[in-house]
């Protein structure tokens, strides 16, 4: 594959406020990145006023080439006004991808990370992927997931003088659900985060996690039929749970009007608590980008 097919890449979303100058972006920001097979997006936040400034969304398309990551980031890193710069005040880097578990902490042991994954994949990790885990202390479980080799060595050579906080998506779904959850009155909350053939479904009841996993489907009603499976099995009243809808899901959307047959009580996600989205944003839908805002919270 050409290299300059790699080139073509360019946002399919792009906000960026008329009065940030991209040449003035340094060590006071922070840089969210969210990176996947067919996605990659990223987000600058002024941490001292919890402003988010710049957001940028690629999608890959499939002829290029199964998907290689690493060629279409180096596409879009090359002579950027912001991924440019080398020094961040922090950055988080979430992995979108399907292979993560999520462990008790007074169970986890380090030195089985990989085993914990095999079991959930069945197989074994292949010599191009490791695993990593990130703690949600104040939850009380380890997410382990697998990244591949050749991206952590990128990273590690892009941002040399950084310390690189990496992360899987359902993590950063499970911090943005936290602090939507803490400002609902409602007692048992249904998070539906919605990708193109994925949904990650997220249930808190008591202000506790009770259940987080992701499902792959390829129509309606396989979805219809993975999210009334689990609320089965959480033995709860699909009448009396709110579910809030987050990511790529709009009230016209078919997917919202088969669920509406089933959950009466649905809303759309609001922005995170305190995080500020400038006028340049007026036009995105707040719920539509909960998994990339919640690499913002820093536990």
């Amino acid at each position: 594959m050409r290299s300059d097919t790699f080139a073509a890449v360019t946002p399919t979303i792009a906000i960026r406020e008329d009065s940030f100058e991209a040449s003035t972006a340094s060590s006071a920001q922070h840089l969210c990145l969210e990176m996947g097979r067919d996605r990659f997006r990223f987000c600058v936040v002024d941490p001292s006023t919890r402003t988010c400034f710049w957001l940028e969304d690629y999608t890959f398309p499939s002829l290029l080439t199964e998907n290689l990551l690493l060629p279409s980031l180096q596409s879009i890193y090359q002579d950027h006004p912001v991924l440019q710069n080398g020094f961040w005040k922090s950055v988080t880097v979430s992995v979108n991808s399907p292979a993560f578990t999520l462990v008790p902490s007074r169970l986890y042991r380090k030195e089985y990370a990989s085993h914990y994954l095999q079991l959930m994949r069945g197989s074994a990790l292949p010599s191009s992927e490791h695993a990593l885990a990130f703690v949600h202390a104040r939850e009380g479980f380890h997410s382990v997931f697998t990244i591949e080799n050749a991206l952590t060595d990128w990273l590690a050579a892009t941002y040399p003088l950084q310390q690189i906080r990496l992360i899987h998506q359902s993590s950063a779904l499970l911090q943005a659900s936290a602090a939507l959850d803490a400002s609902l009155p409602e007692q048992q909350n249904l998070y539906l985060y919605f990708e193109e053939e994925n949904v990650t479904i997220i249930y808190r009841r008591n202000r506790a996690l009770r259940f987080c996993n992701r499902f792959a489907f390829k129509n309606t009603n396989d979805l219809v039929y993975y999210i009334l499976y689990v609320i089965h099995e959480l033995k709860t009243d699909p009448k009396q749970i709110q579910a809030v809808l987050l990511g790529e899901i709009t009230p016209f959307a078919e997917t919202y009007g088969a669920l509406e047959r089933f959950l009466p009580r649905m809303s759309f996600g609001a922005t995170l608590p305190g995080l500020q989205l400038t006028p340049a944003f007026e036009d995105v839908p707040e719920h539509r980008y909960l998994s990339l805002m919640g690499n913002t919270i820093v536990e």
